[in-house]
């Protein structure tokens, strides 16, 4: 049975997740990689990532680097653009995709208190040109040094950051409880096992 303290930090968790965000891996290659990006959504609140893949198999998530994360994360997998992107709409969410490109706004210029997904794409093409139509807007880090972009880990977690940032300032990581919370709470105690 789970200690107090336990319970204590999963509902504490779960009070601050912020369930109208989604981050979306649009065929990164690399485990490690998308294995760090859980860890990074789970770190700044997040705890939905769509798993979009559609030209290789989907990478194992290491549960070393991704902090073991994966258990607390709700995880959903796609094999087709469409249905991705349908799935975010019905969730309300604005899509806004990473991409270096004429026209990418910096990431600081999204209102990133709206409901959002963030889809990052992969570590050689970036953004397949599906999720870049479907896109409301495109986003860029400004880079000051000769390297283009950064590693997809690391861009996920400085824009997630910056999502952080956002939210905090309005209030929007106060202790929130509501059915949905519940559920997955109970859910989440199912599996928990003590330490």
């Amino acid at each position: 049975m789970p200690t107090e303290q336990r319970l204590r930090r999963l509902r504490n968790v779960l009070e601050r997740r912020q369930d109208d965000v989604t981050v979306v891996l649009d065929n990164v290659h690399d485990a490690h990689n998308a294995s760090a990006v859980l860890r990074s959504a789970d770190g700044f609140g997040v705890g939905r990532v769509a798993l979009l893949y559609t030209d290789h198999p989907t990478p194992t998530i290491s549960k070393g680097v991704s902090g073991y994360t994966r258990k607390w994360m709700t995880i959903d997998r796609y094999d087709d653009p469409a249905a991705c992107v349908a799935a975010l709409r019905a969730r309300g969410e604005q899509i806004v995709a990473t991409h270096v490109e004429a026209g990418a706004r910096s990431h600081l210029a999204i209102d990133w208190t709206r409901p959002v997904a963030l889809v990052l794409g992969n570590e050689h093409e970036g953004c397949s040109a599906a999720m870049r139509a479907a896109a409301d807007a495109t986003v860029a880090i400004p880079m000051q040094g000769m390297a283009q972009s950064f590693n997809v880990s690391v861009a996920g977690a400085v824009i997630l950051a910056e999502l952080y940032r956002q939210r905090a300032e309005q209030g929007m990581y106060r202790p929130e409880w509501n059915e949905a919370k519940e559920r997955l709470y109970r859910s989440w105690l199912a599996r928990e096992t003590p330490w």
